[in-house]
């Protein structure tokens, strides 16, 4: 996929996310998420701040974690900009930087792809929401986070799984396997617990357990 499709399939996902976060009522905001201690809010100003972090702000936030891993990391810079910004602050940023190109410094562009779909799921999903991943935004995400597992914690996982999606030619892995739509192999191979109702395989026997 070139990177102007990359591209519009992240500003699509970005506008569909500001206008359920748009929609939601202050409970909603303060709901838990996928993402264990985050709530829609944390989720909320962490997906928004991607175009905003440019080299300048690459030395504090290492030097803020200094030592941690990642994940850690990662966790603690949300928990930071949740309690920065406001829901109104967020929703302008959303308005401001939906359809930016820019992209944290050493990633691809890729990486906000990655973010806006697993984010969006992540919120919707706790809340009773649905969205569907558009297929072929799917496959190229799947792709880069099976690149990207080690770091993400699910590096065992991907090398332990034959992942095959029904929707679309695509099949990845070795061993007892698993089938389900894109989008589930995605959240899968990323941590999250896919939908119980659409997956299936005698791979799922070796996934850990997740909320």
């Amino acid at each position: 996929m070139d990177k102007a499709t990359i591209w519009a399939h992240i500003h699509a996902e970005r506008a569909a996310l500001a206008e359920l976060l748009a929609d939601l009522d202050d409970e909603a905001w303060r709901h838990d998420t996928l993402c264990p201690g985050w709530s829609v809010h944390d989720v909320a100003a962490h997906v928004i701040s991607t175009p905003q972090l440019g080299w300048a702000a690459m030395p504090g936030l290492l030097a803020r974690n200094l030592g941690r891993g990642y994940n850690t990391m990662i966790f603690r810079e949300v928990k930071r900009l949740g309690a920065r910004e406001t829901r109104e602050s967020i929703l302008g940023d959303f308005e401001r930087y939906a359809a930016s190109t820019r992209h944290v410094p050493t990633t691809t562009s890729v990486e906000p792809l990655i973010d806006a779909l697993l984010h969006h799921q992540d919120i919707a999903r706790p809340l009773g929401r649905r969205r569907t991943m558009p297929v072929e935004a799917a496959v190229v995400a799947a792709d880069r986070v099976r690149r990207l597992a080690p770091l993400m914690g699910t590096g065992r996982l991907v090398r332990s799984v034959r992942m095959v999606a029904t929707d679309v030619d695509w099949e990845r892995g070795s061993g007892p396997t698993v089938t389900g739509p894109i989008q589930e192999l995605l959240m899968l191979a990323s941590g999250r617990a896919p939908d119980p109702d659409l997956v299936s395989g005698d791979g799922l026997s070796v996934v850990p357990a997740r909320p």
